[in-house]
């Protein structure tokens, strides 16, 4: 005898309808929980929701592919590091007046990780900023022995 074959499998389930007025759109749940009420599963699912999107955003942003190290605590270490990395890019983001997408502002910011800029300052104005380097350093080398060097440190 297959399994299942003269038995009745049921499950019992709950549909929740949520009207979002901020949003002006309707949100539909399954759940099997028959003792919490309407807004505190579509609160649930709310909280859900963001979660996965900060997985998303960390998987899409920072390299947890590969570890660098092999043992619990190395990798424990490497997921910290990119989530308060990720913390601090957000809040980053959140001081900006200009529109970016996390992710090419997170792509920039990995490309100059070794230059010396104030962040906020090059994220406004990229490039802006830069012309203001370029100009800096050409009047710092002008009475250079060896002006030819000057393009060295770019």
């Amino acid at each position: 005898m297959r399994y299942g074959e003269n038995k009745k499998h049921e499950h019992r389930a709950r549909r929740i309808a949520y009207w979002d007025s901020e949003k002006s759109r309707l949100f539909e749940f399954i759940t099997n929980n028959f003792e919490l009420t309407a807004e505190k599963i579509a609160l649930i699912y709310k909280k859900r929701w963001q979660i996965e999107l900060l997985f998303k955003q960390l998987k899409q942003n920072f390299p947890l592919k590969y570890f660098l190290g092999d043992n619990e605590n190395a990798i424990e270490i490497q997921i910290w590091a990119a989530l308060l990395a990720n913390l601090l890019l957000t809040l980053i983001k959140s001081r900006l007046k200009r529109s970016w997408s996390f992710s090419n502002m997170v792509s920039v910011i990995q490309q100059q990780l070794m230059n010396y800029i104030n962040i906020y300052c090059f994220l406004e104005d990229p490039e802006g900023s830069w012309r203001g380097i370029i100009k800096d350093n050409r009047l710092k080398y002008q009475n250079s022995l060896f002006p030819e060097l000057q393009g060295a440190y770019f």
